[in-house]
């Protein structure tokens, strides 16, 4: 049987269809509809923070998020090439400059030590990526924007549910965007949402994702169409219901590989995050010095239809859109190079089951 890297999470059927049923009553299908409207209430209530705008996906909630900073054109912003590709056209396409920063060796996100030797005249913001579920330094960095004036946006896509030190990662920074797609813990099919605190900056969110017009008579901002439809909306409202013990079945499977894989030489996972309660979104493993090279791996498990995902390879960085970039270039972030060329992240759901693992770390092992 065939065991993708991951496999979406659902209601049951009759769940979800009760749940959209007096959408054939009303027939409001898109622009802010209940579903919508209740969604976006229960989103603010699990996160604790007053301010969630829902989206028809992640990147343009993160697009958005970065237009909202107002930012100067050309200015620079300093992130990580770690990242899907995603993170790195949200800054590009809003006339910004990306800055590569290193990673850390300990959970992949970017090395808040690194940074301030990145800050030039022309920064303008920094936007850090939350990976696999593992938070960033969030107490370095909003140290080095409140010093030096800057916006800070986190692409806390995989971070949704985490908390750190009691808080979630919702809060952190001017702006966090999660992704809702259908890979994610928490899914709408797809989706997104940005989450903030600033009670200014509703409107503006609003404005954006409806092509900036504010009502019938007024477009303030040359804005796109990103909102989410009442179907996403209904299947988010769902997923939530079963949220928690969706995580508590991701860390039966966590649990699982590591009894398998711990202490093996040559193979690496990163160890749990202090005062962090994850999300189990992924489970990346780094061979590195192992008896077999990450890509054999990944050949040896794809011949018995299980498929693992080199996840982030390549390095944003190194596609050819942003290749011999200034900022770009692997010798700038030569951990962050170490890392892609040997992560492999397992396949990693609720429902994976205890018989499939053992198979994976059994080839993986063998």
């Amino acid at each position: 049987m065939r065991i993708n890297v991951t496999r979406s999470s659902m209601p049951a059927f009759d769940e979800f269809a009760e749940e959209i049923r007096d959408l054939w009553d009303t027939r409001w299908l898109t622009n802010m509809g209940s579903k919508h409207e209740e969604l976006q209430k229960s989103l603010e209530e699990f996160l604790g923070v007053p301010h969630v705008i829902l989206y028809t996906n992640g990147h343009l909630a993160l697009e958005n998020a970065i237009a909202a900073m107002n930012l100067p054109e050309g200015g620079e912003v300093i992130t990580t090439p770690f990242t899907f590709v995603s993170t790195t056209h949200a800054i590009s396409r809003n006339g910004l400059v990306p800055v590569f920063c290193d990673i850390n060796d300990r959970d992949y996100t970017i090395d808040a030590d690194r940074i301030e030797s990145l800050i030039t005249e022309k920064t303008v913001a920094i936007v850090p990526v939350h990976v696999y579920g593992n938070v960033c330094d969030v107490e370095k960095i909003a140290a080095l924007a409140e010093k030096y004036h800057l916006k800070v946006v986190y692409d806390a896509a995989h971070a949704f549910a985490v908390r750190y030190k009691g808080a979630s990662t919702a809060g952190f920074g001017d702006m966090s965007m999660f992704s809702f797609h259908a890979t994610k813990v928490f899914h709408t099919i797809e989706g997104g949402a940005v989450c903030f605190k600033d009670d200014a900056m509703v409107q503006e969110m609003n404005d954006r994702k409806n092509f900036g017009i504010r009502n019938a008579e007024e477009c303030v901002y040359i804005g796109g169409n990103a909102k989410m439809n009442e179907f996403q909306a209904a299947m988010g409202i769902c997923n939530l219901r079963h949220l928690e013990n969706e995580i508590e079945k991701r860390k039966e499977v966590w649990k699982h590989y590591h009894g398998r894989l711990d202490g093996v030489p040559g193979i690496v996972m990163p160890a749990p995050q202090a005062d962090t309660k994850p999300n189990y979104a992924y489970f990346p493993a780094i061979f590195d010095g192992y008896k077999y090279e990450r890509d054999e791996i990944a050949a040896r498990l794809a011949e018995q239809g299980i498929f693992a995902r080199k996840y982030f390879f390549p390095l944003t960085s190194d596609y050819e859109c942003y290749r011999g970039w200034p900022t770009a270039g692997r010798e700038k972030t030569p951990v962050a190079a170490h890392i892609a060329d040997r992560v492999l992240t397992l396949p990693m759901y609720a429902d994976l089951a205890a018989d499939d693992i053992d198979r994976i770390c059994d080839i993986i092992l063998g």
